[in-house]
């Protein structure tokens, strides 16, 4: 198993009162799946994204990643745990400007304190996965945009993270970059890469091998992952 929620709420304060985002939400990933979970805006889907990405926490419930109770780790430990065992994929890209591909790629590496021989062999060879291992040396601003998105990939899985989370991947591109991009995703779910991708397109989300939905912070489609 990879990922546990039970019942899980998440309420942001209005003032004197509540608004309930997300309303006993139960998911459960296994290792090796492949899962979109679709929903319009205002559904609760990014915010549902925060929490298995461990950049927010629930208000209620239980959230098991791996073999770590998230709802009992510090903001220390939730930052170790966001380096190490998920690699994030979101719409735009998030490149630094003045960084080539191969230093975006490497960036994680260096957080986990990886020796820089290390960080930039594997880096290319993450770029390399991607297709991209001609342009190592280039900037953001000479690449196109399918091609920053499969260097924001290569940058999230360099770490060999646990859980492939993806925001709307396509969002930002043409139809046949995206295209790319999706074919890209199917080929690291083949090689092993256990991936939830977050999306308001049917067409993305008809990629993967299970969809659920979510709507007015309720999620639907099943049971869990078998």
């Amino acid at each position: 198993m990879i990922l546990q929620m039970t019942d899980i709420c998440k309420d942001y304060p209005m003032g004197k009162t509540v608004n309930p985002v997300l309303k006993h939400v139960n998911l459960t990933v296994n290792e090796g799946d492949y899962l979109a979970i679709m929903g319009p805006s205002g559904s609760g889907k990014t915010t549902l994204m925060n929490l298995i990405g461990c950049l927010d926490v629930p208000t209620s419930g239980s959230y098991v990643l791996g073999d770590k109770d998230i709802t009992k780790c510090s903001s220390g430990q939730l930052s170790d745990i966001r380096n190490r065992e998920i690699g994030f994929v979101f719409q735009s890209f998030h490149l630094l400007p003045k960084m080539t591909a191969l230093d975006n790629v490497a960036l994680p590496l260096l957080y986990a304190g990886v020796s820089k021989a290390e960080r930039r062999q594997r880096a290319r060879e993450a770029l390399e996965t991607v297709g991209l291992g001609e342009r190592v040396d280039f900037m953001p601003d000479q690449l196109s945009g399918g091609q920053s998105q499969r260097v924001a990939i290569a940058r999230a899985i360099v770490n060999r993270p646990r859980l492939l989370l993806a925001d709307e991947p396509t969002g930002a591109l043409d139809s046949a970059s995206g295209e790319q991009v999706m074919k890209l995703f199917e080929s690291l779910h083949e090689g092993g890469s256990t991936i939830i991708m977050i999306t308001h397109d049917s067409g993305v989300a008809k990629k993967a091998h299970d969809v659920r939905y979510i709507r007015d912070g309720i999620l639907s489609g099943g049971e869990g992952i078998e």
